[in-house]
């Protein structure tokens, strides 16, 4: 009698490399499968045969991701910093660019809190609006914990994302997450569902807002018209920059609830850089620039109130 065995990892890899296009993201999505973790890369034993259940797995992933599907979304979870965060089509996927907009303000944290002294009095209070997976929320309240932070506040329009944010708190309390400052997940747009007692009183607002513009939508890959819409895109702002609405949005609620000294750290597109500047400066905003991602393309706008009035 022949015994019948799977295939090894490396034929495994090789197989699906073909099916999706990418020998590395069939690698992921096997390494996925063998539960060596999200992106890895893991050598892993090639010449070992694989379970069959594995290779089934495996194989309706790559077929899925074949379809357009984008590699999140058929793995359910994807690393963010330090988290490793529940994502699918409820939520953005959390993207490098924004990674890099967390560090900027990770650091805009740490100064308010040495200008202030924020954690003799308790610590500061931090504001992520429209947040989505929570991804933002959590890396802030993750990295920065207690007494630093003393509360960090969440909101989103969107109940389906507020719960993908909900599921991805509890799980970060599951892992050990009794150094987390409160975290409060709340409906609205924008800072308004925030309490009013917190008017004039919140020290950091960071956000990612939708910042496409409309006729940039038609021109995006498939993969990336497969995340939810109301996330991504945005109308134009009241000077006319395509896709600036929603980014002028959080800068002008941001002024009615920032103390001073206080921030906020806002991603945007680069071609709207100059004009983001600029009406943050309007705004009455004391401090403003724009720090660039990765690939050194400006990311993340920076503006700061000064602790005394100009």
């Amino acid at each position: 009698m022949t015994m019948v065995t799977g295939p090894t990892r490396r034929d495994l890899v090789a197989e699906l490399a073909e099916v999706v296009g990418a020998p590395h993201e069939a690698r992921f999505i096997v390494d996925e499968v063998l539960g060596l973790g999200p992106v890895l890369g893991h050598p892993g034993p090639p010449a070992d045969p694989l379970d069959a259940d594995a290779v089934a797995a495996a194989r309706h992933m790559a077929a899925r991701r074949a379809e357009g599907e984008p590699l999140q979304y058929v793995f359910g979870h994807w690393p963010f910093r330090s988290l490793d965060l529940l994502v699918d089509q409820r939520v953005l996927i959390p993207r490098p660019e924004t990674e890099q907009v967390v560090e900027v303000a990770l650091a805009e944290a740490r100064r308010l809190g040495r200008d202030t002294g924020a954690a003799a009095g308790g610590g500061l209070v931090a504001v992520d609006t429209g947040t989505g997976s929570g991804a933002i929320a959590l890396a802030l309240a993750a990295e920065l914990g207690r007494p630093a932070l003393r509360e960090v506040w969440a909101t989103d329009t969107s109940a389906d994302a507020l719960a993908v944010a909900a599921a991805n708190l509890r799980a970060r309390h599951t892992a050990g997450g009794d150094d987390l400052p409160r975290v409060e997940l709340v409906p609205g747009s924008w800072l308004e569902p925030l309490p009013a007692p917190l008017r004039g009183a919140v020290d950091l607002v960071v956000s990612n807002p939708p910042y496409v513009a409309e006729g940039e939508w038609a021109g995006l890959a498939a993969e990336v018209r497969a995340e939810p819409r109301r996330a991504l895109v945005a109308g134009p702002g009241s000077d006319g920059t395509a896709g600036l609405a929603d980014v002028e949005a959080v800068l002008v609620q941001s002024r009615q609830w920032l103390a001073r000294p206080g921030t906020a750290v806002v991603e945007l597109a680069p071609h709207q850089a100059g004009a983001a500047e600029e009406l943050a400066r309007r705004l009455g905003f004391d401090d403003v620039r724009v720090e660039p991602d990765l690939a050194r393309r400006p990311r993340a706008l920076v503006a700061r109130l000064a602790g005394e009035p100009h």
